[in-house]
């Protein structure tokens, strides 16, 4: 993971969008709103530890490069250029390392004078007025995810001498890619000709038909069977099969996204082997993740700790944190011999003043308290900062002690219940419009989740100098369950706790999980109690809170 940001300055400058952008909207700097360059990279540091690097380009009118110099302080000098200086650009790349023997320092710069900044999630675009003393950004936007460049319009040719740089996103020419991100399934209606109970009913009825026959007597007495109870052995057959076929992709997913690259080997064996967890799960006991932690039992060393890190803002009360401790006694059932570490995170809402505000500026430009709470939520579970007990987790130490994670991979079950039908709202439109309805909800959820999520969590994990990876969103992941017709996905005419999440309540039996396939849908923001404190804080009661419609009311609105 990167923390990575370009900064474009100018006394007239004009951003406007080149075929793809991240906004249709052409920009011109206005009131800054108070973060320095050398306050951007503080804040990218956190992402990147291990390496930070800062270019500076002083472009001049005709799009040619006047200098080109290492920007370290630069936001110090108040970013002053020359006359001849048209616009100016500072790149800045910080590095998570993770991958290969030493850290890479970014931006690159090639020897044309060509510079690149890069990053696995999503990049900050920041414009900046040069005018003003402190040397603040007028806005920022969060790109999608794609390759970006930068071209700077001759102002020669420019009738209203502005400094005119567009944007330009450059497709990803992949043809199993865009087809993925089309997200159609296959099946999404059962019919008589492709229902599940006989995948080909047909042939299953003439199938058994033909065995009842077998079984009459010469005295043409039928022995008597339930034919109801063989489709439904059928059934059952079909859907552990398959199950089957997207455990063994979850795994694939899980095993690529935990292999340790060996020349890392070295560092990790600095420690001792019984506190070593150099991956860690975000855990509430709940299905996905406890799917995600049997799976990584199965892909890491088993001389490794795995750190199950849970956040409770309701003590040993919280939903999530009673689920957390009986999925730690099924964990510990099912694979004894690894040593599972629950680090409880307890916290109040009201003790983090500082921390909220804080939380704030990494969701931007989500802002609805959902919002908030959610990345309150990940980021203090990100921390790993918590209480061990070490009786509990069957350690050596069993007494409560307290304890920090250190590891730098965070396993997130992200994209299980948009491609499964985890959330309230599948259920209700599959009531009002049956299986099309359930489908295109589905498939929306799953082309926004980019924009209303993974941006808003990847930030406030990765503030912690932490890689979040998200095994569900594996692209043979998603095209396993595409492939999977949708009435063996959900089936949201059952109670909660079966029929939403079928296939995967089925995964986590094959994986010994039996009492997590039983598991509810708990949201973060639910399990952990911060939604509910989070209401009272903000709107007096839970009451009121609801009244309003508390998770979609932008913050600012609000307080204002």
């Amino acid at each position: 993971m990167c923390g990575i940001a370009l900064v474009l300055s100018g006394d007239r400058l004009l951003v406007v969008p080149g075929g793809g952008g991240a906004s249709s909207e052409t920009r011109t700097p206005g009131k800054g709103t108070g973060v320095s360059v050398d306050e951007l990279k503080d804040v990218l540091r956190r992402r990147g530890p291990d390496s930070l690097g800062c270019e500076r380009l002083q472009l001049c009118a005709d799009g040619s490069i006047l200098g080109r110099e290492d920007c370290d302080g630069c936001g110090e000098d108040g970013g002053r250029v020359s006359d001849d200086v048209a616009a100016e650009l500072i790149f800045i790349g910080a590095t998570l390392h993770l991958r290969g023997a030493e850290p890479v320092v970014q931006p690159l710069v090639s020897t044309s004078g060509s510079v690149l900044v890069y990053n696995a999630s999503s990049a900050n675009g920041l414009v900046s007025d040069l005018d003003m003393p402190d040397y603040t950004t007028s806005y920022w936007e969060e790109l999608p995810c794609g390759i970006y460049s930068i071209h700077l319009k001759d102002l020669r040719k420019n009738a209203t001498n502005d400094c005119i740089v567009e944007v330009r996103k450059h497709e990803w020419n992949n043809s199993s890619l865009s087809e993925l991100i089309q997200w159609e399934r296959k099946q999404t209606v059962p019919t008589a000709e492709n229902c599940s109970v006989d995948n080909g009913n047909h042939r299953l009825s003439q199938s058994l038909m033909k065995s009842r026959k077998a079984e009459e007597d010469t005295n043409n007495r039928v022995v008597k069977r339930d034919l109801r109870s063989d489709f439904s052995s059928y059934e059952a057959n079909c859907l552990t099969e398959l199950a089957h076929r997207v455990l063994v992709a979850l795994r694939e997913s899980v095993m690529l996204r935990t292999n340790v690259n060996a020349l890392l080997q070295g560092s990790l064996h600095k420690h001792r082997d019984e506190e070593l967890a150099p991956i860690a799960v975000l855990f509430s006991g709940g299905l996905d993740s406890m799917i995600l932690a049997a799976l990584l039992d199965q892909c890491v060393d088993s001389k490794w700790t795995i750190d199950l890190l849970n956040v409770s803002f309701d003590g040993q009360l919280a939903p999530d944190r009673i689920s957390a401790i009986a999925g730690l006694r099924e964990l510990q059932r099912i694979s004894p011999i690894r040593r599972w570490r629950l680090v409880e995170i307890d916290t109040a809402l009201t003790d983090l003043k500082y921390e909220s505000e804080h939380v704030m500026s990494l969701i931007h430009p989500s802002n609805t308290y959902m919002d908030l709470n959610i990345g309150i939520a990940l980021w203090l579970a990100a921390g790993g900062d918590g209480w061990v007990d070490g009786s509990a987790c069957h350690l050596q130490d069993s007494s409560r002690y307290k304890y920090r994670s250190t590891s730098r991979v965070l396993i997130v079950g992200s994209g299980a219940d948009e491609q499964c039908a985890g959330y309230g709202r599948h259920r209700t439109k599959y009531r009002l419009g049956g299986w099309n309805a359930l489908d295109m909800e589905m498939r929306l959820d799953v082309q926004r989740i980019w924009k209303r999520n993974m941006g808003r969590d990847d930030r406030c994990i990765s503030d912690h100098g932490k890689e979040a990876r998200f095994p569900f969103l594996d692209e043979n992941v998603i095209q396993t369950l595409l492939d999977i017709p949708l009435w063996e996905i959900a089936k949201l005419d059952e109670p909660v706790g079966k029929g939403d999440k079928k296939i995967l309540r089925e995964v986590a039996r094959l994986l010994g999980l039996e009492e997590a396939a039983l598991q509810p849908k708990r949201a973060i923001q639910f399990g952990s109690r911060i939604a509910r404190e989070s209401n009272r804080k903000n709107f007096g009661s839970n009451r009121a809170a609801n009244q309003a419609s508390a998770g979609s009311v932008q913050i600012h609105q609000h307080m204002h």
